[in-house]
């Protein structure tokens, strides 16, 4: 898949409901976006073996032993704890293949497996750290993808919660801690990953990269474009920033003002 086939499907993917958006090859067209060229086979391998041994598990074990011992245990499937950073982390196709990645990176698969599976796991958009939320026949359970899919407990989330700021009202209010996102979302939360690390490596070519993937995955959001221009303004390409910041003024009246304020630096730079 070329760089332009990779765009041509997330922005169909961009445009479909949240009920039909093509989760996993969205991932993937994301991976190969990045690196083209690449085989994605092996990342589809990796998740029929998984459901098949989901399956298998779940005849015997509770839903959430089922799927930590499917994903962890079965298939080594773990947080990077040398190099939490890498880039290779938030790849699809290099957490795949390594078998490690981020918390977001490996949620993400562990929802793809559940959903094959008909499992009712839902991302969740906690502060801080990614997590997965698990409906069980004792209530909603908290799991941790990037701890070998341990259950997380409720007063394990709220310390956590606390501890990146969140009032204690907050906080305690487990059930707004779990509230469930969408899988656009999750995607989307994978990409702004991407988006902060390379930005920080002043990889500015890569950030630029994973700002217009959220762009043609949310189309009606304006925010990627903010972050598109800042990229292409770190890479000297001005024009092209320029459009960026039309393009965020078009999508939202109330990002005019920083894009007017944006685009009047970048002019004064091509002047």
């Amino acid at each position: 898949m070329s760089r332009e086939d990779a765009e041509q499907e997330l922005s169909r993917a961009g445009k479909a409901a949240d009920e039909d958006f093509p989760f996993f090859e969205a991932a993937l067209a994301c991976a190969l976006h990045d690196e083209p060229d690449r085989d994605p086979s092996q990342a589809r391998d990796l998740m029929k073996e998984a459901v098949s041994r989901l399956a298998v598990r779940l005849e015997r074990e509770s839903p959430e032993e089922a799927i930590a011992e499917t994903m962890a245990g079965d298939l080594h499937l773990a947080g990077d704890l040398l190099a939490y950073d890498d880039l290779e982390n938030a790849d699809l196709i290099s957490v795949c293949a390594r078998r490690k990645g981020l918390p977001v990176a490996l949620g993400l698969l562990y929802l793809e497996v559940a959903r094959r599976c008909d499992l009712p796991v839902y991302g969740v958009d906690f502060p801080g750290h990614f997590l997965l939320r698990i409906e069980t026949d004792e209530g909603p359970m908290a799991l941790d993808p990037y701890a070998e899919g341990r259950v997380v407990l409720p007063s394990e989330l709220s310390r956590r919660a606390l501890l990146t700021g969140l009032t204690p009202d907050v906080a305690g209010n487990l059930e707004r801690l779990m509230e469930p996102v969408s899988d656009r979302s999750v995607l989307i939360r994978l990409q702004n990953n991407i988006f902060a690390r390379a930005s920080q490596a002043k990889d500015y070519a890569r950030a630029e990269r994973s700002a217009l993937r959220r762009a043609l995955l949310n189309p009606g959001d304006h925010h990627p474009w903010l972050d598109v221009a800042a990229a292409r303004e770190g890479q000297g390409a001005l024009a092209g920033a320029l459009l960026a910041l039309g393009r965020a003024q078009e999508l939202d009246g109330g990002a005019a003002l920083a894009a007017r304020a944006a685009r009047e630096r970048v002019r004064l730079r091509l002047n």
